[in-house]
């Protein structure tokens, strides 16, 4: 089978996943026998598009599902979606207000219908695109946080959370947004630095005694204001605590308090008390029984508690406030300042706290077992740092807002009864109240956080909470792959329900990824659409495989990564140097097969030599070059498993590149050539092939995880067992294919091959012209030399050769140069025309000189290195680095050329 002559991902890809498909080999049946290996997919947004933050996870999911099947794990990726509360709804309410609807007009069953139907048509998007992105889940599987099986699972949780009093009803601040219309938890509250002011206040002392200053950021909220707080160490305030201020503008009495959270630091040290609308404020007026005033509705207007401000916009209600202070004398001044603001994370709107009766998960109880599994090792996080980040979390948190007010979502299972106020929790719909027997009963109409049931995720997907078989063998999963940012949002919650639900953590490990930033290496925004890389884009030009080997080689363990088109570039280089290696080989495999070879026996033994078998080659047949490349393809296989098993995975794909392109392809083709093109001996063309071959397909049985299109459409072609590369068999280092001395010698050769090259193109010497070469060396290393001089003289252009003991001296009119601690001589009388080379050379010396003392001149301006960005100051300093280098090997070249 022969290769195109250019390499198109478009003709490939859909061929090869769709065979995948049909083979069912993404499939995972339950194998009591087989050893589980189990990943739960970051259920995506039903509503969601492929972004690439998503396509770095998914591939690196995929590289660790596609390596633990070809080990021989029964390893199932479950994938599914997110029914996405929020977003989902407000996709469908803008459709409705295109039509001039609102979800009122319809009511709230007509409208769910509308989601569903929303739902059916645009839902899948993003799981075709990871199709295309090439992920292995097992699609036979795939569930929806609303189907069926994961509904029953969430009111089941629901319920014996409720009825161990985990769960309760109560008044407490949230997190509101005017925009969604919904409460949000505290970690989906984005907090942005933005410029802002600090007004300066004076509060009245009741007494007339003089007046108390306090500094806020949020003047309109003084009108819900129950109390004026100082530290109760700040001795610019003793004797004020206990007396009372007159509220300006509102001329309502409230007491001065002492608490230690004041921070004596900040503004005059005093700051106004709004338990209503500050989570700190209402924890202190809990601590001392200070009354609640809401002063800003739900749509962000202010309320009648505001007095005459009622139904203005807040930050209008500010404005015409602060004028009003001014007026009044109160205002003492403004100064800019920058803080941190609460913004939805979903629509970018200022969050509003506000009080408000709903429904909370009480965390401690949960936290405990979740902090213990991390610090006694039941759970590790890779890179280990983030379980400290994980522990701080945990022992720091607040009960957690469950109920949102939507209509799209998985319904609070509760009714209230209308006759007696019984609160009624069911698995399914009462008919009648069980306290009064009325039949006049309504279920709350808020919806459950979209978390509380992704927090189910790893064993809701396998059944529970029926027993099943893929609960039990499945259960707990292996690994959970996931970026930093939604440590909070998702992976404690899953921790802490698994525990409490399972007895067990869901997962063992818990592989942490950076983000994928600009290649300025800031976040990709909405806000600067320059910075946004749409992944089916790269995918459509480039191919998959491109995308997914440049995410895999730029990530470090738990590090973000800078996302630059060249990175895209040199993937895609990459792509095109292993396919054109693979025709070299399969040209070769073609034309020697359509040649007869008289001994079937050996022709028996290579091939099965080339597709993987155990089969050794009699002593003589391989040569140095074979011997090196195979024992550093087992070094390679070795090594490339160690760091998958440390999820260390871009430094597997860096290693594989490195062995491919400049090892493999670089070097062994080109050592290979003069044995595959002589014509004398067909059985050292046909070793030659098969180890080209073995090579070649072990590399890309390696390679497969992170390029599968690529790998499997060169496999399918090249000596291989089996039906596909997805379940060719892991490749292991093999000691029977380790030759002890053959990498430190051929290495010694490269060095001298390497040295001698670097003269020729110092001395600008055509490639088709020869020279000759001195070595001056030990007896050893000029017996290495000797025995494999006609790879030296092949690749480094050598017509002919002298060996020289170490105390020789230096033959005339040469340039020398050493390597593997061998002295190299070239002479190059009659081949450089010395004066004309050093004319040439003090020609580029100059200008690289002027270009030194224009760099050193810029650097060294004030006006540049201090007001310049960083980076730019750093690239002018590499260059001059680099330019220093050149000068100096330019200077070494002249000195060669006056002993010459």
């Amino acid at each position: 089978m022969s290769l195109p002559t250019v390499y198109n991902p478009q003709n490939v890809e859909e061929k090869w996943y769709q065979f995948w498909l049909e083979g069912r080999y993404f499939h995972a049946e339950v194998q009591a026998e087989a050893e589980p290996f189990c990943i739960v997919i970051p259920p995506p947004n039903v509503t969601g598009v492929l972004h690439l933050g998503h396509a770095l996870d998914n591939t690196l999911q995929d590289i660790l599902i596609r390596w633990r099947r070809m080990q021989g794990y029964n390893a199932l990726w479950m994938p599914g979606t997110d029914h996405a509360g929020i977003a989902t709804q407000a996709k469908v309410e803008e459709t409705l207000a295109k039509e001039g609807l609102s979800k009122y007009d319809l009511g709230r069953e007509e409208f769910l219908k509308r989601v569903w139907a929303w739902k059916e048509q645009y839902g899948g998007t993003i799981i075709k695109q990871l199709k295309r992105l090439g992920a292995s889940c097992d699609w036979e599987r795939e569930r929806f946080t609303m189907d069926e099986g994961c509904s029953a699972a969430v009111r089941e949780v629901f319920l014996r959370l409720y009825e161990r009093g985990l769960i309760y009803r109560g008044s407490y601040l949230i997190n509101w947004c005017p925009k969604c219309h919904t409460t949000i938890s505290d970690i989906e509250v984005e907090h942005e630095e933005k410029e802002g002011h600090l007004w300066h206040i004076r509060y009245p002392l009741a007494d007339g005694t003089g007046f108390i200053e306090v500094a806020t950021t949020r003047p309109e909220t003084m009108l819900g204001d129950t109390a004026v707080a100082v530290h109760p160490e700040d001795s610019r305030y003793h004797g004020m605590v206990g007396k009372e201020v007159i509220l300006p503008i509102m001329n309502r009495r409230i007491p001065i308090i002492a608490d230690s959270y004041v921070d004596m630091s900040f503004g005059t040290g005093a700051v106004k008390v709004t338990p209503a609308h500050d989570i700190n404020d209402f924890e202190m007026g809990l601590r001392h029984n200070l009354p609640q005033i809401t002063v800003i509705g739900f749509n962000a207007e202010m309320t009648a508690e505001a007095g005459k401000f009622a139904g203005l916009d807040r930050y209008e209600c500010r404005k015409r406030l602060v004028e009003e202070l001014e007026q009044a004398g109160f205002l003492v001044e403004v100064e800019s300042h920058t803080h941190a603001v609460g913004q939805c994370y979903r629509c970018d709107t200022t969050i509003e706290p506000l009080i408000s009766k709903q429904w909370f998960v009480k965390m401690k109880p949960l936290a405990e077992p979740a902090i213990e599994a991390a610090k006694n090792g039941d759970l590790e996080f890779v890179p280990e740092r983030f379980t400290k980040i994980y522990l701080g979390w945990l022992e720091n948190i607040r009960d957690w807002c469950i109920s949102r007010q939507l209509w799209w979502g998985h319904r609070i299972p509760v009714w209230y009864c209308q006759d007696c106020n019984e609160v009624i929790a069911a698995r399914t719909e009462p008919q009648t109240c069980p306290k009064c027997g009325s039949s006049r009963l309504e279920q709350d109409p808020d919806v459950l956080d979209t978390w509380f049931s992704s927090g189910l995720w790893p064993f809701s997907t396998l059944g529970w909470p029926q027993q099943t078989a893929e609960l039990e063998h499945f259960y707990p999963t292996s690994v959970l792959v996931t970026g930093r940012d939604i440590i909070f949002f998702w992976v404690a919650r899953m921790i802490f329900m698994g525990l409490e639900v399972m007895k067990e953590v869901p997962f063992k490990q818990v592989l942490i990824h950076g983000l994928v930033l600009d290649k300025h290496g800031k976040k990709m925004s909405k806000s600067r659409p320059e910075t946004i890389v749409d992944p089916m884009d790269v995918i459509n030009q480039f191919g998959a495989d491109t995308l997914r080997f440049t995410l895999a080689t730029g990530t470090a363990l738990g590090q973000d990564q800078r996302f630059q088109m060249e990175k895209i570039e040199g993937s895609r280089n990459f792509c095109n140097k292993i396919w054109n290696a693979a025709r070299f080989v399969l040209m070769h495999h073609e034309k020697e097969a359509a040649m007869e070879f008289p001994d079937s026996s050996q022709a028996a033994l290579l091939h099965s030599f080339a597709v993987g078998a155990t089969a050794t080659l009699p002593e003589g047949w391989l040569t140095l070059a074979d011997q090196w490349i195979l024992t550093r393809l087992q070094t390679v296989t070795g090594e490339v498993t160690r760091l998958l098993e440390r999820f260390d995975l871009g430094a597997a794909a860096s290693t594989i590149y490195e062995f491919l392109w400049n090892e493999y392809c670089d070097w062994y083709i080109e050592l290979s050539k003069p044995r595959l093109y002589q014509q004398e001996n067909a059985l050292d063309r046909r070793i030659t092939q098969a180890v080209l071959a073995r090579v070649l397909r072990q590399t890309l049985e390696l390679l497969h995880p992170f390029m599968p299109f690529l790998t499997e459409e060169i496999w399918q072609a090249v000596p291989h067992q089996g039906e596909s590369i997805m379940v060719a068999q892991w490749p292991q280092a093999s000691e029977n294919l380790t030759f002890q001395t053959a990498e430190s010698e051929m290495n010694l050769v490269i060095e001298v091959i390497r040295a001698l090259r670097n003269i020729r193109s110092e001395a600008n010497l055509a490639p088709q012209k020869k020279v000759a070469a001195y070595f001056s060396a030990s007896a050893e290393r000029n017996a290495i030399l000797e025995r494999n001089i006609p790879y030296i003289a092949n690749l480094a252009g050598l017509d002919e050769q002298h060996f020289l003991a170490e105390t020789a001296p230096k033959p005339e009119r040469s340039v020398s140069s050493v390597a593997a601690g061998i002295t190299l001589f070239v002479p190059l009388a009659g081949l450089v025309d010395v004066a004309k080379e050093k004319e040439r050379l003090g020609k580029e010396l100059g200008q690289l000189e002027n270009e030194i003392a224009k760099i050193e001149a810029r650097i060294s301006s004030p006006s540049f290195s201090q007001k310049a960005p960083p980076e730019v100051v750093a690239k002018e300093k590499v260059k001059l680095d680099t330019f220093r280098e050149k000068a100096g090997k330019i200077k070494e070249r002249l000195t060669q050329l006056d002993e010459a």
